[in-house]
């Protein structure tokens, strides 16, 4: 901010003596000079009675009271040799005297471009016995000339020139700009100290919250950052990118340093059965392979014995049966003696090391695994999946191609490798692994249901619908099939036939597995009645029934948290999305959680510090969280 120098009162019915200027209007002379003079960035003022214009080039225009003087009608009489000597004469006079004037005017406007004073000497002492309107007139001044030495770079005299501006008068501005000063010289502890002491002055001071919100981040006080460029964004109701992207950096930063405190603390466990579950019917179901039969006799204290024991165990689907499983493979594998059955014990012990977070540990077994046998074909998909987690995608083709080399008749790679388009958003590659699963095994529901989905992605909602109304046809007994095609209806908005697709799914999830149902039709339907007649009540009461079945359900937790942070209960929100993060297998997926959760946090507390603004956060919806995922 400059200051700008006042402009003088010119004399009275002056006219230009120049045409360089605009042309006259309806408005005043002074008043079109003014405008002129704004535009060229040019000083004025005044001379003895004459108003002076320097330009920036340095050309000088005058503006005089004197009348322009005009030619003498052509039918005056001539004047004598001696009027015209004597004239002669005055002409020169006045011209040496014009000279003598534009010495004195350059003189002057020399003069006039430096200060007109010098700034005023205040410290707390003599400011005391100052009036008040001298002392608003010293900050003025004081902070104009802070403002220009920051121009310059001179940031140690603008730090002094604000803080005798403090002196005359406290204001947020010239403690903000003094930060601004300790900003560049990176004097954090400082920065917070004016900062806190504008924002102190007025609370919705958005360029002291976010020069404090800098200087917290630089301290690595990472939350209390995120406080202030959260009371910033919601001033600027989020239209201010750079906050809002500063707001998204401290939210990741604050959650990557909490996510690794979670993980290291939890160890490895199991996700939820329903999580477990999704996983495992992805490959088709396979009979106990020979000699590991029911009807052979084996030990549980021999290692095929673990191994056989893991595979039953796991065929209940139950979240105890899931952590038998995962406890008999580590000790199949610690007993040994497996044989022929090695590489499928590493196998299953990386399907669910990999499921309970653990994707480098996973890996390993699964190396070993296609070591020892590279026709077991399962070995190489679930390694695909690995590197594809790990963010490879490269090798996880590459693992495809291996896969097809050693059986290219097995449907799950095809199946595997359509997800891997999937998730890459190549539709049209998907679909066609999709149909090649099919081709090879039409009996495999998930290949069906997963090519409608992949319809419909692609914008073709009537080869979408078809396949799904073929696949309840054929598949009329299978839950799953009710529940996607649901979620296909609840994405075109056809609430009630949503609902009674979901419905069919509980009610078959229940005769077919009373002990393991699968609670996502249930989720599912708590989304419907929440979209179609904002039942928060009852969507709710089926995401809680959910929790009853798997307590454990992060789809269910993280859905809770989202439908009561709607409702505005932050407090009960809050608790529900830590309760997400522990329950996370990943370290991304922690993270991720915990970035709701610290929202979550920091909402609660913009409420708390600053009411004014907990009113604003309401008007705009949902607040940090944003809606539920739907």
């Amino acid at each position: 901010m400059s200051s700008q120098s006042p402009l003088p009162q010119p004399p009275q019915n002056v006219v230009i003596d120049t045409a360089s200027l605009p042309p006259a209007s309806s408005s005043s002379v002074w008043d079109r000079v003014s405008k002129w003079v704004s535009e060229n960035k040019a000083l004025v003022y005044t001379v003895a009675g004459v108003a002076v214009v320097v330009t920036s080039a340095g050309v000088v225009y005058y503006l005089s009271d004197s009348k322009t003087s005009q030619t003498p009608p052509s039918g005056e009489k001539k004047k004598s040799k001696n009027q015209r000597r004597k004239e002669k004469k005055k002409a020169e006079d006045q011209k040496a005297k014009a000279a003598s004037s534009q010495n004195v005017l350059s003189e002057s406007a020399k003069k006039a471009e430096e200060p007109s004073e010098e700034l005023p000497e205040v410290d707390e002492e003599t400011v005391g016995q100052l009036s008040e309107e001298t002392r608003n007139a010293y900050a003025n001044k004081l902070k104009a000339a802070g403002n220009k030495a920051y121009g310059s770079k001179d940031y140690n005299n603008a730090i002094e020139l604000y803080g005798k501006a403090i002196i005359c008068k406290p204001d947020p501005v010239f403690y903000s700009n003094r930060a601004a000063c300790y900003n560049v010289l990176s004097e954090w502890d400082k920065v917070v100290e004016d900062t806190s002491a504008a924002i102190a002055m007025d609370s919705e001071y958005v360029k002291a919250l976010n020069r404090r919100a800098i200087a917290y981040e630089h301290q690595e006080k990472y939350s209390e950052a995120l406080l202030d460029f959260t009371a910033s964004c919601i001033i600027d109701s989020f239209s201010n990118e750079v906050s809002r992207v500063a707001l998204e950096r401290l939210l990741k930063k604050v959650a990557d340093k909490k996510g690794k405190a979670i993980l290291e603390a939890k160890g490895r466990k199991l996700p939820s059965p329903t999580f477990v579950s999704n996983y495992l019917q992805s490959f088709r179901p396979q009979s106990l392979p020979e000699g590991l039969e029911e009807t052979v006799d084996l030990s549980e204290d021999s290692g095929k014995g673990q191994l056989r024991k893991g595979l039953v165990a796991m065929a209940k689907k139950t979240g105890d049966g899931y952590e038998t499983a995962a406890s008999s493979f580590e000790k199949a594998l610690e007993i040994g003696d497996l044989g022929e059955f090695e590489a499928l014990a590493l196998n299953m012990r990386a399907t669910f090391t990999y499921l309970s977070g653990n994707a480098v540990a996973a890996l390993t077994d699964l190396n070993k695994s296609i070591e020892l046998q590279p026709a077991l074909v399962q070995s190489y998909i679930k390694r695909a999946s690995l590197h594809l987690e790990l963010g490879n995608k490269d090798a996880a083709g590459d693992d495809f191609e291996l896969a097809i080399a050693q059986n290219k008749d097995d449907p799950d790679i095809y199946y595997h490798r359509a997800q891997l388009h999937f998730i890459l958003g190549e539709f049209a590659e998907a679909a066609k692994d999709y149909q090649k699963s099919i081709d090879l095994d039409r009996t495999f529901i998930y290949s069906h249901i997963q090519l409608g989905v992949t319809q419909y992605k692609m914008g073709s909602v009537a080869s979408a619908m078809a396949t799904f109304r073929r696949s309840v046809k054929n598949f009329e007994d299978i839950p799953d099939v009710y529940n996607y095609y649901g979620e296909l209806l609840l994405d075109q908005q056809n609430f009630a036939e949503a609902i009674e697709k979901f419905d069919k799914a509980v009610e078959m999830e229940k005769q077919s597995k009373p002990l393991g149902i699968n609670v996502l039709p249930l989720i599912n339907k708590a989304l419907a009645l929440f979209q179609w007649k904002h039942d928060f009540q009852e969507a709710e009461n089926l995401c809680q029934k959910a929790l009853i079945i798997d307590p454990e359900c992060d789809i269910a937790v993280g859905t809770l948290a989202q439908l009561l942070l709607q409702q505005g209960k932050v407090s009960e929100a809050l608790k529900y999305f830590e309760r997400a993060a522990e329950l996370a297998r990943t370290e991304a997926e922690i993270t991720n959680a915990i970035s709701y959760a610290e929202a979550t946090r920091t909402q609660l507390e913009v409420q708390e510090k600053y009411p004014r603004l907990a009113a604003r956060l309401q008007q705009m919806g949902a607040g940090l969280g944003g809606a539920p995922p739907m």
